[in-house]
Formats: C-alpha cells, sequence, structure tokens
C-alpha cells in the first residue's frame, strides 16, 4: 500500500505543479549536448545522432551497470544476466559489435567473452555516459559495427579548476535491500590538476512479483586518484590509476564471482599551434584484470579464473583546412590483449593473444551553407593467436578496412536531415575462433570455429532532427546487410561437462556453436518532447520514444536473442526547485525468438520520479525519490541466455541524496 501511495503521489504532485495559473512565452529549445565521442572536431555537425546522459540521469536511473543507465536512449537496451553483469546492446548486436570505452580507451575486461562477466566500470562513478553509431564508430575501431559506449569520469582532469570543486551522493533502493554512496574532488595545486573519486555499493538478492530472485546479490566498490599538469597555451599531460573490486551471484547458478581490476591512465593533448597541425592527442590504458568464479555448495571452491591483460594507446592529429576539407583528424591505435583461462575455465578457453594495429581518419567537408559531409576510414592488421578445440595451436590474420561516408542537411533553421552510408569488416574474436568446451555462467557447451572468415557490415541510415521552440524530435531508420555474420547458434542438443551431447538428453549445458551466414538487421528508433505548458516556475513536458529492430539469417530465419520493440511517453514537470515526472512504456513481445529458443512475453514498465531542492539560498541540495517498474511487472530479458530461469526486479523505490558544489 505505502508504495502505491508513492506512485500516486509522484502521478499526482507533477499535474498539481503544472495547474500554475500564469502563463510564460515558450523558451528556446535546449543547447544540443556536446558527445566528445562522436568527433575530435570541435563544431562538427554529424549526419547520425549521437546521445548522452548526465550525472542527473545516471543517479535518478539507478543499477550498477552502464546499461542500466542507458535504458531510455532509443536503441538501447541491455543483455541484462546479472545485477553485475549487464552489457548495452545497440540495435540488436552486443559483446564484439558494441565497443566499451573509459574516457577514450578500452575497459580492459572479460565482459565480451561471457555474458555472466562484468564490466569494471559502475556508473555511479562517471560524470556521462555517451552513445555513438556511424561514422564516428571508425575511430575506435571495427568491433564497433553496433556503436561505442564511452564512460566518461574526469579522472584525467581536462581542465585546471578555478577553485575546489567536489560532489557527495548516497541512496538506498528497496526492491534489493540496496545502499550506496559516491564522493568526487578536484582541485588545483599550481598548474597541476588534482582529481580523486570513490563508491560503495551494496545490494542484496532482489525481490520479484514470483519471489526474491537467488544469487541476485551485488557488492562493489572502486577509486582512484588521477593529475593533469597544463602548460604552454593549451597543453597538458595527465595519468590516474583506478582501482574496481565485485562480488556477485548469477542468478541461472549458483556460483558467484569475485571480480578485480586495476588499470594505469594516460591523457595529453599538445597545442602544436595555428597552421595545418593544429592538437596532437595522445591516450593510453593498461588493465590488468581478473575474476574467480566460486562454488558456494562446495566449500567456496574456485572453479575458473580468467584473467585479462590489455593495453589500449592511441595518437591522434587534429588538422586545419586542407582544400575543401575543412578539418581533419588522423590516427593510429595500437592494442595488445593477453587472455587466459585456469582451472575449469581453460575447458572453455585456452589462453589467447590479441594484436590490433590500425589507422583511421575522419574528416569533414561543407558543401555551401547547408550541407556538411562526414567521411571515415580505418584500416587494421589482426592477429589472433589460440587453441581451438582440434587442440592444435592456430594462428589467424586479419586486415579489416572500413570506410563511412555521412551528409546533414539543413532543410531549415529548424529541421535537419541525415544519411550516412557504412561498409565495415570486424575480424572474428577470441571465443568465436578459439571456445572449445563448458561455460558455466550461461549454462552452454561453446565450440568455435577457426577456420572464420572476416564479417562485412554494409549499412545505410537516416535522420531527421526537429528543432522547433516546443517541440524536439530526433528519428532515425536504419538497415545493415551483413556478409558472414558469426553468431553463436543453438542446435537444439543438451550436453554434459565432457561434451556428450544429444538430443532430449539430461545434459544442463545447451549445445552452442559459432557460425556464420548473411543476415540482414533493419530498425526504427526516435525520441520526441513537446513543452505543454510553461509558467513563470518552470515548464511542463510531454515525452515520447519508440525504437524497433528486426534481425533475419539467411532464408528469413530469426537472429537469436533479439530485443523486442517498445513504445511509451510521459510528462516531466521542470522548475527551479522541484522537478517531477513518469513515463509509462509498453515493452513488446518477443515472439520471433532464434531456433532452438523461446517467446518472451512482454509487460508494461511504470517509472516515476520526484526531486526536490529544499533550500532557495542554495539549490546544490537535492533529495530524489524514484520508482521503476511500480506495476510490479514480471520482466523477463528476451536477448539474454538466461532469461527461462531468471525474472528481473519488481517494485523498486530509490530514495536519493546529493549535495555538489558547482
Amino acid at each position: 500500500m505505502f508504495r502505491s501511495i508513492l506512485l500516486l503521489g509522484a502521478a499526482s504532485t507533477a499535474l498539481i505543479c503544472a495547474s500554475a495559473p500564469s502563463w510564460a512565452q515558450p523558451h528556446a529549445p535546449a543547447v544540443e549536448s556536446v558527445v566528445v565521442t562522436a568527433t575530435p572536431l570541435a563544431g562538427a555537425n554529424l549526419a547520425t545522432i549521437p546521445s548522452k546522459v548526465d550525472a542527473d540521469e545516471i543517479m535518478h536511473q539507478g543499477g550498477s551497470s552502464l546499461a542500466d543507465s542507458l535504458s531510455n536512449i532509443p536503441g538501447v537496451s541491455s543483455t541484462g544476466f546479472a545485477a553485475g553483469a549487464s552489457r548495452p546492446i545497440i540495435r540488436g548486436m552486443d559483446a564484439n559489435r558494441v565497443r566499451i570505452l573509459e574516457d577514450g580507451t578500452s575497459s580492459s575486461d572479460a565482459s565480451d567473452i561471457g555474458p555472466d562477466h562484468g564490466v569494471p566500470i559502475d556508473p555511479i562513478s562517471t560524470r556521462s555516459i555517451e552513445v555513438v553509431r556511424g561514422a564516428g564508430t571508425l575511430r575506435y575501431g571495427s568491433q564497433a559495427i553496433g556503436g561505442v559506449v564511452n564512460a566518461i569520469n574526469n579522472r584525467i582532469p581536462l581542465t585546471l579548476p578555478d577553485k575546489p570543486s567536489g560532489e557527495v551522493q548516497a541512496a538506498y533502493d528497496s526492491v534489493s535491500d540496496a545502499g550506496q554512496g559516491a564522493a568526487l574532488g578536484d582541485i588545483s595545486v599550481g598548474q597541476f590538476a588534482i582529481h580523486a573519486d570513490g563508491f560503495y555499493r551494496h545490494t542484496d538478492n532482489y525481490d520479484t512479483p514470483l519471489g526474491q530472485q537467488a544469487n541476485s546479490f551485488f557488492r562493489g566498490d572502486g577509486l582512484s586518484l588521477g593529475s593533469s599538469y597544463f602548460f604552454g597555451d593549451n597543453s597538458r599531460v595527465g595519468a590516474a590509476v583506478v582501482h574496481y573490486d565485485a562480488k556477485y551471484g548469477v542468478p541461472s547458478d549458483v556460483t558467484f564471482i569475485n571480480m578485480r581490476q586495476t588499470k594505469y591512465l594516460l591523457g595529453s593533448s599538445l597545442d602544436l599551434g595555428d597552421d595545418l597541425f593544429k592538437t596532437l592527442n595522445i591516450n593510453g590504458s593498461y588493465g590488468n584484470y581478473s575474476h574467480e568464479e566460486i562454488d558456494p555448495t562446495n566449500n567456496n571452491e574456485i572453479g575458473s579464473t580468467f584473467k585479462n591483460k590489455e593495453f589500449d594507446g592511441r595518437a591522434e592529429t587534429l588538422l586545419g583546412a586542407i582544400g575543401p576539407l575543412s578539418s581533419s583528424a588522423v590516427g593510429i591505435e595500437i592494442q595488445n590483449r593477453q587472455f587466459s583461462a585456469l582451472g575449469e575455465g581453460a575447458d572453455y578457453l585456452q589462453p589467447t593473444i590479441t594484436q590490433n594495429y590500425a589507422a583511421f581518419l575522419f574528416t569533414e567537408m561543407p558543401v555551401g551553407d547547408r550541407l556538411h559531409l562526414q567521411g571515415s576510414g580505418r584500416v587494421e592488421a589482426v592477429q589472433l593467436d589460440g587453441t581451438p578445440f582440434t587442440g592444435i595451436h592456430t594462428t589467424r590474420g586479419f586486415t579489416p578496412l572500413s570506410v563511412a561516408i555521412g551528409g546533414l542537411f539543413d532543410l531549415t533553421d529548424e529541421i535537419k536531415l541525415g544519411l550516412t552510408g557504412a561498409s565495415t569488416a570486424r575480424a572474428p574474436a577470441q571465443t568465436e575462433l578459439f571456445a572449445r568446451g563448458p561455460h558455466d555462467g550461461p549454462q552452454t557447451f561453446e565450440t568455435g570455429n577457426p577456420n572464420l572468415k572476416m564479417e562485412r557490415a554494409n549499412s545505410l541510415e537516416g535522420t531527421v532532427r526537429l528543432r522547433f521552440k516546443e517541440f524536439t524530435f530526433d528519428g532515425s531508420a536504419y538497415m545493415t546487410s551483413f556478409n558472414n555474420y558469426v553468431y553463436g547458434a543453438l542446435t537444439g542438443r543438451n550436453c554434459d561437462d565432457a561434451g556428450t551431447c544429444a538430443f532430449g538428453s539430461a545434459g544442463d549445458l545447451r549445445e552452442l556453436n559459432y557460425v556464420q551466414q548473411s543476415a540482414n538487421f533493419r530498425g526504427l528508433e526516435g525520441k520526441a518532447v513537446y513543452d505543454l505548458w510553461h509558467t513563470s516556475d518552470g515548464v511542463l513536458q510531454a515525452t515520447a520514444l519508440a525504437d524497433y529492430v528486426r534481425a533475419t539469417l539467411t532464408g528469413g530465419v530469426n537472429a537469436p536473442r533479439i530485443p523486442p520493440w517498445r513504445a511509451g511517453g510521459g510528462l516531466n514537470w521542470e522548475s527551479e526547485a522541484f522537478d517531477a515526472g513518469f513515463q509509462v512504456i509498453r515493452v513488446g513481445d518477443q515472439n520471433d525468438p532464434g531456433q532452438f529458443d523461446t517467446s518472451t512475453p512482454g509487460y508494461v514498465s511504470v517509472d516515476a520520479q520526484i526531486e526536490w531542492r529544499p533550500f532557495a539560498n542554495n539549490r546544490k541540495i537535492e533529495i530524489a525519490l524514484i520508482g521503476h517498474n511500480l506495476a510490479d511487472e514480471v520482466v523477463r530479458n528476451a536477448a539474454s541466455l538466461n532469461k527461462d530461469l531468471v525474472v528481473l526486479p519488481g517494485r523498486s523505490i530509490r530514495l536519493a541524496l546529493r549535495y555538489t558544489t558547482d
């Protein structure tokens, strides 16, 4: 009853606030958010539509994964495998087609090896998260066919603060008896800027409408320290060290995972002058990651240990005008990844080494006053070493070549139309080539194919942006045609740990083989905001979002693990002292599952929030009450391998407090 009253109160408050009597003139639309991941070029006009969530949205969304924070971006969903392991899915693509970055370099983890492996970046420690698709993704690698997710946290300071600043926040969540806290600070000492942050998160097994979900707990903490030295007119060099620890359960199994990572970051920007060469940016990271998979029913025996040591370094030069090209960026990137699995994990994947050397280009060319063209290209030399199911050590080499071109046309000052075409090549990943046995987390017996060919995606995307005084809209329509699309195909057979597989057997593991064939992805997505009512105190807005993706293989066979459509909207009231709103989203049934998979019923997601800044002389103190899944729907994730065994969290009420000096 108390939770129902909170939901009613949140919705009622939004409507009551809207009833203020006085009218005001419509305000101009908000300034476009700058998405630094999308382009290195200042003032670039992008044909595709990048997305960004800021620290406010991250706090209100809650959750321990980046995917949780991105749930309101059209076209983005999550694998939802565990509270500590949920990667973003972009337009039906994940793992080896969505690259996850931290401040522009690799997250350096094992989350692409299995859906039960987490990403060692907690959203509570980030300042913003950016999602990029289209031509700009080629700056970050062919593993970003679906898109790039970049967590930005200022751990290597980009500016010299003129005064100390900081933030503290804390929250409690009812669905899992969760507590969390975080703090950060930035100061300057002479020409040095210093940043420090830390967080702690503790959740128990969460509640669902069907009862408590066993083994769904999460514990996590982390800290970082970084500094930059500023010199000359516009130059800096800096470094940071980051440590992350987590312990979380795998809900479809009895095991839990102990994870840790220490990562060293380098970031610098050198002002080269006002001639052809403008700026040289050099960034790098080295991550030392490991986790153990532990069985609490067998005296906490360590079944498997996974280790990943990864270097990612990139240098990028920004250029001035060259003939018709108004500005450009050229760069190189070097990646070296050494992965190993011990214990039972060695039965799944033997040690692998992946090396990638790449060169890339991004450029912009205006054509008249209203047409803006962008182009990008990337060439890579990829080598993978490992031991497939044959037991013979194998080395594979690939040379992916990718290009993209896009155009943005300003039809009027309020209407912009974009069109982007791309042809992107991707080398098969280590699991796709070398997997060779049981993987207990997703409960699969996986076999890679060391003879896989290079995958190529040919894509076309059209976009529309509307920016009127009272109405904004971003919409996209896209299609991607794959040659040699690589995917994990369920065979319908069950296996034991030794690899004996048969139809109808009592084995606990589903057989999954990595194969490739042609595939087609197509979809629509959009988001709109309409200002219903302005007063002298604030504005009432109606919001709407929707997305849809359909993916089929050769012969019209359904591609596996594709998210269903969703559509909905809500109302938001925004003012200086008080914000409130609610959102109702219908998530459709997924009745087009992959072969030997099952359909997934849809549900209705009802969310609401109230934010109050109670002190008129200090609006930097905020109290927030946030509700998720307020209808207490049974939610299963159609894109997850464990959806038949795991129900996602039920009704959740979060109380959050935050103080910031900015």
